[in-house]
């Protein structure tokens, strides 16, 4: 079967095997940064995904051109006004373009020793070097934008328009130079629907274990990556299929299955990488899986403080609503006010995830009842119905004014309030709470 990237630039191939260049479309600003290092004298070709998406037919992110050349980070850093040094002991220097973006322009170079994590380089005389040492076939061909001249002496334009995924050269030996590209090979399989040829998947596999190695960091923003695309189950089903998935997620302890998947590739909008974690989390742990357990898995991962906290109030939120939750006012205003303490975009976070898990997904509780809680608990939050103590018409004060002592019982007398008010949304009103107090045994003491 085809993958999408055999179909994508399918209207190039008779272009190709003519042996007529593809058309390439590169951005004005990095044609300016081309021609600016050809002009003192530094060969510099066109790198990376931009040329990658050009070849397929696909725009691509303005953000993806990278360049490579013949000067050294020295150089480049003197022949531009506005540089960031990114990876001087790699040679990538990030020079912003006329544009306003920032563009990697990395020296030629060749691998000297490679660890599994990182590779120590020394500077390359030649293109061909340069792209010697990247790890697919489709990542290592280059694109001259004045000459119009593609290099390709790996085949990666055939592997695109055949929809296949490769490595350059022999594939055990890249993934162990480097166990960051078994994720990253996936997501390019999934990404830009790819068949992975046989020795490359064997090899694949083989570095899964490999994967134990890598940074926390680096694994976190390959799974960003995946879950930020535009169906990222495809990516999924080959990190679960490979055994990267246990790997690089050990906590797991159940089958994330093609329900779950789905469910994720159902969520978009704003902040959906990080609710799509939360599904992975909520369908990869147990079912009521302890919130600490929940933070320590993200807490790993090197997710932030506020990510860890959004993440985790949406995994409490669960898969769905907790069964007669429509037809019960007081257990779902409780429920609101326990999901609004994480702040009140949880409450929505909740919300999208619960669309997206559809009715009885892998055992779940049935889903059926969500639009009705939904539209309930809207309905109590327009009518100001509280959350929380701190929106109740009397206050801590006002029972300490009529003789109780501070302590503990202010405090369950003022949720006891908050339930009664649950239940009659109409009592909270000064008057009437403070009779309801007045009523209460005094667990008070009369100074």
């Amino acid at each position: 079967m085809e993958g999408e990237g055999a179909l994508a630039g399918r209207s190039e191939r008779s272009a190709a095997a003519a042996g007529h260049p593809p058309r390439i479309r590169v951005p004005k600003a990095v044609r300016e940064l081309v021609r600016h290092l050809e002009g003192e004298g530094f060969e510099t070709w066109t790198v990376g995904g931009g040329v990658r998406d050009a070849v397929r037919g696909s725009p691509g992110n303005p953000g993806d051109w990278d360049l490579a050349t013949r000067a050294t980070p020295p150089r480049v850093r003197r022949l531009f006004r506005r540089t960031v040094p990114l990876g001087l002991e790699y040679g990538t220097v990030g020079v912003f373009g006329s544009d306003g973006n920032l563009y990697e322009v990395t020296t030629f170079r060749h691998d000297v020793i490679t660890y599994g994590r990182k590779a120590r380089v020394a500077f390359a005389d030649t293109l061909e070097e340069d792209l010697a040492r990247r790890d697919f076939t489709v990542n290592a061909m280059a694109w001259h934008p004045d000459r119009e001249e593609l290099r390709d002496p790996h085949g990666g334009r055939d592997d695109l328009y055949d929809g296949i995924l490769r490595t350059v050269g022999n594939a055990n030996e890249r993934f162990r130079e480097d166990y960051l590209r078994v994720l990253r090979g996936l997501r390019f399989a999934g990404t830009l629907g790819l068949e992975i040829e046989g020795e490359t998947w064997d090899g694949m596999v083989e570095a899964v274990p490999g994967l134990a190695l890598l940074s926390m960091e680096r694994v976190r923003e390959e799974l960003m990556k995946v879950l930020a695309g535009p169906i990222p189950s495809r990516a999924l089903a080959l990190y679960r299929r490979s055994g990267a998935l246990n790997r690089i997620l050990p906590e797991f302890r159940n089958d994330v299955a093609q329900d779950a998947l789905t469910a994720v590739d159902a969520l978009e909008g704003p902040g959906r990488a990080l609710l799509r974690m939360a599904v992975l989390v909520l369908f990869g742990l147990d079912p009521g899986a302890d919130p600490g357990e929940v933070a320590d898995l993200l807490v790993r991962l090197r997710f932030s403080n506020a990510e860890v906290e959004r993440i985790a109030g949406a995994v409490a939120g669960g898969p769905g609503p907790p069964q007669g939750m429509a037809a019960n006012r007081v257990s779902r205003r409780r429920w609101t006010a326990a999901a609004a303490r994480t702040g009140p975009a949880t409450v929505d976070d909740v919300f999208r995830i619960w669309r997206a898990v559809r009715p009885g997904a892998s055992g779940h509780a049935d889903t059926n009842e969500v639009e009705p809680v939904i539209a309930a608990v809207k309905q109590d939050l327009d009518a100001g119905v509280p959350t929380s103590v701190a929106q109740l018409a009397v206050a801590g004060r006002d029972l300490i004014a009529r003789g109780w002592l501070p302590g503990p019982g202010i405090g369950a007398a003022l949720r006891a309030l908050l339930e009664a008010v649950w239940e009659d949304p109409s009592l909270n009103n000064r008057a009437a709470l403070l009779e309801r107090v007045a009523a209460m045994d005094p667990a008070r003491t009369v100074r």
